[in-house]
């Protein structure tokens, strides 16, 4: 699901940039130090030329299907196994992001 702000903040975004607030900013081109961590360069590299997601997005991904597939359902047990279905990657999606928090 989407953060309720998520349209408010995307259009001041748009709002900006037509603006041209973005325009000369210091640093702009040039990697953010937090992303740009060499440790993580060669597993980046590989991740991106075989075109694989980290397992939260992946997982995050299947609940918002799972949720389209919900909102379409009429029968009251499917919506059931759905919801249930839904609990269990959201459990596994919330054990992921600590264990990243945690570890790294």
């Amino acid at each position: 699901m989407s953060h309720p702000l998520e349209a408010a903040i995307e259009n001041s975004i748009k709002v900006a940039e037509a603006a041209g607030e973005f325009d000369n900013l210091s640093g702009a081109g040039k990697p953010l130090e937090f992303l740009a961590n060499p440790k993580d360069a060669v597993l980046d590299r590989i991740m991106t030329e075989h075109k694989a997601k980290p397992l939260a997005v992946t997982l995050k991904m299947k609940i918002l299907e799972l949720y389209k597939a919900l909102k379409a359902e009429a029968d009251e047990s499917a919506r059931k196994v759905l919801m249930i279905e839904i609990s269990g990657y959201q459990l596994k999606l919330d054990l992921e992001l600590e264990a990243v928090r945690k570890y790294g």
